[in-house]
């Protein structure tokens, strides 16, 4: 049976009222096919996240909603394994406390701040240095950043071929992992492969569908963006970690202020959304984004980079790479797939980008 978690947003709450509402769960949960897992209570954001096997999300609206009346306001499909390995548990903490009227009370925060790592395609690197030495250094690599994991109490959620994806109860912690891991790492290394590091605070469920998908996002937007190899860190971190910890070693870290990051972010967005249509241009762009042109131009520009007409390409073609990753389509398919409307341009891009020819790069992959 699918597992879900839910969002309550309720001004004032407080852990006990949670855990009488928990309790409530508890006694209609058979009545919908559901089971309540566990949930997390994080009093100061007057936030409710609740944990629950349930044939579908109108079981889970329906048991909440005769139970005690709060429907949530969002509901996503989630992996248990991924949900333990985010926030420590799929059930209620062994020590929570019973209370004098049998209610286990506990007040535990679901937000965490999480660590990613990104690097160059290893295929590119393979392809620069020779398969051995590529190895090697990848190897080197994954063992510092675990070593330096397991040292500040990290939790690997993820390793995804191209970086990982760590989990902190502690914006400190994950400040300090990541600057470990950039001392322990050989500079050559880091330069070769392009390693990167981004950092971001966030809850479970926001906007995305997935669990953690915008804390994930920001942070690897922002390891895109940052040109040099310091420590990508937005805004939420930088408000959990004290200001002296950054006066003190201000090059170690590249930050944005917030109206860039949701800047960003909505650029990010839109082009996930259109990257992919032929007829997406610059004016098309402008108006998703709801900006003028020349806005849009200078803060593309300072941002990324990039003008526009560039960041889309640039765009299209590493979605065009893990298409040839993914699919069994010939050059000719992915070139209009991605939005490029001519298969020499498309092999012209990709060579001056990749310094490979869009075939050369499928035979490495085999």
């Amino acid at each position: 049976m699918p597992i879900y978690m839910d969002v309550h947003i309720v001004p004032g709450v407080k852990a006990k009222d949670v855990a009488e509402a928990h309790r409530k769960d508890l006694l209609h949960q058979q009545e919908f096919g559901c089971s309540c897992m566990t949930y997390w209570i994080d009093e100061k954001r007057e936030s409710i996240f609740c944990l629950i096997e349930a044939p579908d999300k109108d079981a889970v609206e329906e048991m909440h909603g005769k139970a005690h009346g709060l429907i949530p306001n969002k509901i996503i499909e989630v992996s248990s394994k991924v949900v333990e390995s985010f926030l420590g548990r799929i059930f209620d903490p062994s020590d929570a406390k019973v209370s004098s009227e049998g209610l286990k009370v506990f007040s535990d925060p679901s937000y965490r701040t999480l660590l990613v790592t990104t690097t160059g395609d290893p295929v590119l690197l393979e392809s620069r240095l020779g398969k051995e030495k590529a190895n090697e250094m990848i190897h080197l690599m994954n063992s510092t950043i675990r070593k330096n994991i397991a040292e500040f109490g990290g939790s690997e959620v993820e390793n995804r071929g191209l970086g990982f994806i760590v989990s902190f109860t502690s914006a400190m912690k994950a400040v300090s992992c990541a600057l470990a891991i950039q001392k322990d790492l050989p500079s050559n290394l880091i330069k070769e492969t392009r390693f990167k590091i981004g950092i971001d605070g966030g809850e479970p469920i926001q906007k995305s569908s997935k669990l953690f998908g915008d804390t994930i996002q920001l942070a690897l937007t922002m390891c895109t963006v940052n040109k040099g190899s310091s420590i990508a860190i937005t805004s939420p971190v930088r408000e959990l970690v004290s200001k002296d910890y950054f006066q003190s070693g201000a090059e170690n870290f590249f930050a944005l202020s917030p109206q860039e990051e949701n800047f960003l972010l909505s650029l990010v967005s839109t082009l996930e959304e259109n990257w992919d249509k032929p007829e997406f241009d610059v004016d098309t762009f402008g108006r998703a984004m709801a900006v003028s042109s020349s806005q849009l131009y200078r803060s593309t520009m300072k941002l990324t980079g990039f003008s526009p007409n560039v960041l889309v390409r640039e765009f299209r073609l590493e979605k065009a790479k893990e298409m040839l990753k993914k699919k069994n389509y010939s050059i000719s398919q992915i070139t209009f797939e991605s939005g490029f409307t001519s298969p020499s341009y498309f092999t012209k891009c990709f060579k001056k980008k990749y310094g490979l020819l869009p075939m050369e790069y499928l035979a490495l992959l085999h």
